[in-house]
């Protein structure tokens, strides 16, 4: 399951720098469900090249990631944005608010930079 949800997330975020070619074959490999099989009789190509094309498209979306970091990014902000409701949540006083508050806050500036 984590690798379906890791494989979601790359396209997400990359799936716009693939090619058309290789946009298509993927979608139809996860999000489509469809068999290495069933991919390469609808394209006329074989099964092994599917399974190629997989793994060498999910590997580059792994390197933008690696030199990007967007979706580490995005995971760490919308933990922030959990921990500040959390924060609102069950703050005792609005100073304990306000401390937690700018802590989130200089860690997300210290992300983003």
């Amino acid at each position: 399951m984590e690798k379906i949800v890791e494989q979601g997330l790359l396209y997400d975020f990359y799936g716009q720098l693939l090619t058309a070619h290789q946009q298509k074959i993927y979608e139809q490999a996860v999000y489509e469900n469809l068999s290495y099989n069933e991919i390469a009789e609808q394209e006329g190509i074989s099964r092994q090249a599917v399974h190629d094309l997989i793994r060498r498209t999910t590997a580059l979306m792994k390197r933008y990631e690696n030199k990007l970091g967007m979706i580490r990014r995005f995971k760490s902000l919308r933990e922030a944005a959990d921990e500040l409701s959390e924060a609102a949540d069950t703050a005792d006083s609005l100073e304990t608010l306000a401390v937690r508050s700018r802590m989130i806050a200089d860690r997300i500036r210290k992300d983003l930079s």
